[in-house]
C-alpha cells in the first residue's frame, strides 16, 4: 500500500476545493495514492442480497413520544432535552445545543463561524429557512492575492477569515420562533465552559492532527492546547475566556457582538496580525430568511437551502438517480456504488460551476433542479466504467461542522448546522475572546471569470446544508450529515438507504458511505467488502486514502436524524457512530 495523502493534499484535491478552482473538463487531479485491489480491506462478502437491506445497526433506533434531540455530542443532547422538558420548543433547544457544541466540539463549531437552519412549524405546515453566513471583508480584494502571486485561496490564516454570521443567526431564529430567555438557554454552555467538560475519545482523536495548525497562532495555542498538545480523552477542558465572552453576549446581545466590545476585540486582533475585518464589516452583518428549494424522489420531497449553499447538489444527485432502478441492483453492490459515485460526479460538475452568492450572480437554480435537466445529465452515466470529470451542463439562461436536529412535543422541528469549515477554522483565535474564527473565505475562487470569485461584501460558496423530508405535505424527517463536501452526498445516501433499500433510520446512517473527491478519485469507507472495492477500482475509480493519522470515519460525515411516524406521530431518532453523539427523547 502506498502512503496516504497528506492533510493539505486531501483538502486541495477534495471536491470542496474543486468548487474553489475547478479542473478543466476531463482533467484528472493526478491522484496516485490509491489502494490497489490486491490490498483492499480483507473482509468477507455478505450474501448477495443481505447488504442491500442493511445489517444490524450498532445501536437501536431511539424512540420517544414527546420530544427528541439528536446531536453529535452526548452532553449537548442532554442540554437540549432538558430545555424541551422545561417547556421550551424546538428552537429554544436548538440555541442551547448550538452554544453547548461551541464548548464541547470547539474544533467543529462556534460563534466564530456561520450557521444555517430550517424550521418546520407543525400548526401551519410552513417550512422556513435561515442563511446566517458571513461575508468577505470589504478591505479584502483579488488585488491582494494578485500582488502576492497567489492563485488559489489559502486553507487557513487571516486571508481566509470572513465575518462570523452564526451568532446573528442564533438570535434571529430565537426572536422569530423562540419562547425562552436567551440567558437561560446560554446558562448550560457557560457553566461547562467555566468549569470544564471531559473530552470524548473521538473529539480527542480529531483534535490531535490540528496541533501544528494551532501552534501557529499564540492565542489559539493558549486556548486549545494542553501542555503543547491535544487534550487526551477524559481531560477536563475549560474555556474561561469563552465563558466570559458568552456572559458579555447574554448581557449585550447582538450589539455586543457586532458593534461593541466583542467585535472590537476581534477586529483589533485581526488588524494587528495582518487581517482585514473591520467594525463596518461586523455592523453590516445580517442573516436572511430564504425560501427552501426542493425536488421529489419517488414521492418524498427533499427540501434544502438555496445558494450560496450547496443544497441543490443533493437535489441534482437525486434527480439523476430517480430515473435508475437502484432496487434492481440488490445483487450487484459494485454497480450500485458505481452508480452513486457517477451521479455524484456529474452533479458536482454543476455545483462547482454555478453555486455562488445570488446577490452577486444570476444563478439558474430552477433549471438545474428540473427533471428535464436530469434526463440529459443521466445520459452521461456508463454502468461499466468511471467517466472522466464531465463538463458542467449548458443551460439556456442569463448571465469540519456540527449538525443537529430537534423535534418538540408539538412536532415543530429544527434542522440546524453550525461550522468553522475546516477543523479549527482559520486556526486564529481572536485574542482573549476564546473565539476561533472560521476559514470560510477558502470557499471563494480567485478565477476572475467564475461567479464564485472573491469580492468584498460577498458570501462564499458554502457546504453547510440542513435538510428536511416531507411526505404528502407533512414533515417526515429532519436530518443532516456534517462534513464539508460529504454533506450533499450523505443526504443522498441516507435518503436512498431509507427509500430504496428499506433500512431503518439507524441502519440508514450506519451503512458504509462513499465520498467523491474529484476526477476519478473516491474515498471508499473501509467497511465496504473487499470484493466491492476491487470491482470499483477495476471500473476505473481511484481509491483515495485518508491523510496520515486520520481515519475513514472522520471524513465520512456524521449524521443525525429524527423521523415522525406518519400514523402514530411517535418519534424515532438516530445518531452516527462515526461521532460521539446520541439521539435521546422523552
Amino acid at each position: 500500500m502506498t502512503n496516504p495523502l497528506s492533510r493539505r493534499e486531501f483538502l486541495e484535491i477534495s471536491a470542496c476545493a474543486s468548487a474553489m478552482t475547478s479542473l478543466p473538463p476531463g482533467e484528472s487531479p493526478g491522484l496516485s495514492r490509491t489502494e490497489p485491489a490486491s490490498s483492499a480491506a480483507d473482509q468477507a462478502a455478505p450474501p448477495p442480497d443481505q447488504w442491500f437491506s442493511g445489517s444490524m445497526a450498532g445501536r437501536s433506533v431511539s424512540r420517544a413520544n414527546q420530544g427528541m434531540v439528536a446531536t453529535s455530542q452526548p452532553l449537548a443532547s442532554q442540554v437540549g432535552l432538558e430545555i424541551l422538558k422545561r417547556g421550551g420548543n424546538a428552537v429554544d433547544a436548538a440555541i442551547a445545543v448550538a452554544a453547548m457544541l461551541n464548548v464541547t466540539e470547539p474544533n467543529m463549531t462556534g460563534i466564530g463561524g456561520d450557521c444555517f437552519a430550517m424550521i418546520y412549524t407543525a400548526k401551519t405546515g410552513k417550512l422556513d429557512a435561515l442563511n446566517a453566513s458571513g461575508r468577505c471583508p470589504r478591505a479584502l480584494t483579488m488585488d491582494h492575492f494578485a500582488a502576492k502571486k497567489i492563485t488559489q485561496m489559502p486553507l487557513s490564516g487571516m486571508d481566509t477569515i470572513t465575518v462570523p454570521g452564526a451568532f446573528d443567526g442564533w438570535l434571529t431564529v430565537l426572536e422569530k420562533y423562540g419562547t425562552m430567555k436567551f440567558a437561560d438557554l446560554m446558562a448550560p454552555a457557560i457553566a461547562y465552559a467555566e468549569n470544564g467538560f471531559p473530552v470524548m475519545e473521538k473529539i480527542s482523536a480529531d483534535w490531535e492532527p490540528e496541533v501544528g495548525k494551532l501552534k501557529q497562532d499564540p492565542a489559539a495555542s493558549a486556548t486549545f492546547l494542553v501542555d503543547g498538545g491535544a487534550p487526551k480523552p477524559g481531560t477536563l477542558f475549560t474555556q474561561k475566556n469563552l465563558a466570559r465572552t458568552f456572559r458579555t453576549l447574554v448581557k449585550g446581545g447582538r450589539d455586543a457582538y457586532y458593534r461593541g466590545e466583542i467585535a472590537k476585540a476581534i477586529v483589533d486582533y485581526c488588524q494587528k496580525h495582518g487581517g482585514f475585518l473591520s467594525m463596518e464589516d461586523f455592523a453590516a452583518q445580517k442573516s436572511n430568511w430564504v425560501e427552501p428549494i426542493s425536488t421529489t424522489y419517488h414521492g418524498y420531497a427533499l427540501h434544502e437551502l438555496p445558494p450560496n449553499n450547496q443544497g441543490l447538489t443533493a437535489l441534482l444527485i437525486l434527480n439523476i438517480l430517480e430515473g435508475i432502478d437502484l432496487k434492481a441492483m440488490r445483487s450487484d453492490p459494485a454497480l450500485y456504488y458505481h452508480t452513486l459515485i457517477e451521479a455524484t460526479k456529474i452533479a458536482f460538475a454543476d455545483r462547482n460551476r454555478y453555486i455562488a452568492d445570488p446577490a452577486f450572480a444570476k444563478l439558474p437554480v430552477k433549471e438545474l433542479i428540473s427533471k428535464e435537466y436530469a434526463v440529459k445529465r443521466r445520459a452521461l452515466l456508463d454502468p461499466k466504467k468511471a467517466i472522466d470529470t464531465p463538463r458542467y451542463g449548458d443551460l439556456n439562461v442569463g448571465s469540519d461542522t456540527t449538525y443537529f436536529t430537534v423535534v418538540d412535543k408539538d412536532r415543530n422541528a429544527v434542522s440546524f448546522i453550525n461550522s468553522l469549515f475546516n477543523s479549527f477554522g482559520s486556526g486564529i483565535v481572536a485574542g482573549e475572546t476564546g473565539i476561533i474564527l472560521q476559514n470560510r473565505g477558502t470557499g471563494f475562487t480567485l478565477d476572475p471569470n467564475h461567479p464564485n470569485k472573491l469580492e468584498p461584501g460577498k458570501r462564499p460558496f458554502h457546504t453547510l446544508i440542513p435538510a428536511m423530508v416531507l411526505k404528502d405535505g407533512k414533515l417526515l424527517m429532519s436530518y443532516g450529515v456534517m462534513g464539508g463536501d460529504i454533506q450533499a452526498q450523505g443526504h443522498t445516501q441516507v435518503l436512498v438507504n431509507l427509500v430504496d433499500r428499506g433500512m431503518n433510520l439507524q441502519q440508514a446512517i450506519d451503512a458504509p458511505r462513499i465520498r467523491y473527491i474529484s476526477g476519478k478519485g473516491v474515498m471508499l469507507e473501509d467497511t465496504l467488502p473487499s470484493n466491492v472495492i476491487a470491482d470499483l477500482i477495476q471500473r476505473g475509480h481511484e481509491r483515495v486514502l485518508p491523510p496520515e493519522g486520520i481515519k475513514h470515519r472522520a471524513l465520512m460525515g456524521g449524521g443525525q436524524a429524527i423521523m415522525i411516524d406518519p400514523d402514530t406521530g411517535a418519534l424515532s431518532g438516530a445518531s452516527d457512530p462515526r461521532k460521539d453523539g446520541v439521539a435521546i427523547g422523552y
